[in-house]
């Protein structure tokens, strides 16, 4: 049984989601608050698995709350949940160490699937998200006569680890890239953890967009 904290202001709308947690097979509700004050204390006593935060709270955003998770080290998968679909958000969080990104219409099973998917080793992120995501990571178009070719660097990955952090990009779980590549599940862990020791990052979303940046990998492959 997987725990879930969860952070979100409006009162009817935690009760929803908490109602959604208690209903999915496999989860836990560790904790609900509603504030970053009370996250924090609730944090202090136990960690859970997943951290499932809104970003607009009464004393602050949900950023704050997803750097502390990662700045404390701890294996705690972080999904956002928000009215917020715009670009300037989506990328903050991504940035602070979310590894998924889902809007709160989302109908009661597929937020519960995209927790799940979030612990499978997914990146679960709403359609209209992705839009964003995509748009933001294509670079603006120049012309020809402007654009000078890179110096061509040596990869930090190797090509099977680039195999596998491709994979993650385009939203496949653990399980499944471990049956695409004929390797344990473990193997795809072990070259995931080495991606991110090589490119200095601590979540998927930042991997992606690091890799991204340096011309590691292709969304459009």
């Amino acid at each position: 049984m997987s725990s879930v904290l969860l952070v979100e202001d409006d009162e009817h709308t935690r009760e929803r989601l908490a109602g959604i947690i208690a209903a999915t097979p496999g989860l836990s509700l560790l904790g609900a608050a509603g504030s970053l004050v009370d996250a924090r204390v609730m944090l202090a006593d136990a960690l859970p698995d997943i951290l499932l935060t809104d970003l607009g709270l009464p004393d602050g955003s949900g950023i704050d709350l997803i750097k502390q998770v990662r700045a404390d080290g701890g294996r705690v998968e972080v999904m956002v949940i928000s009215v917020f679909g715009d670009e300037r958000h989506v990328i903050s969080a991504l940035k602070a160490g979310a590894a998924g990104y889902i809007l709160k219409d989302g109908t009661t099973t597929h937020i519960g699937n995209a927790i799940l998917q979030l612990l499978d080793g997914g990146s679960p992120i709403s359609p209209p998200i992705a839009r964003h995501l995509l748009k933001y990571l294509q670079p603006e178009k120049l012309p020809a006569s402007s654009i000078v070719p890179p110096p061509s660097k040596p990869s930090p990955l190797s090509a099977r680890e680039v195999e596998v952090l491709s994979a993650v990009a385009k939203g496949f779980t653990y399980n499944e890239i471990a049956d695409i590549l004929d390797v344990s599940f473990h193997t795809v862990s072990s070259h995931v953890k080495h991606i991110y020791r090589k490119l200095e990052v601590c979540s998927r979303s930042e991997a992606v967009y690091e890799a991204i940046n340096l011309g590691l990998i292709n969304l459009d492959d």
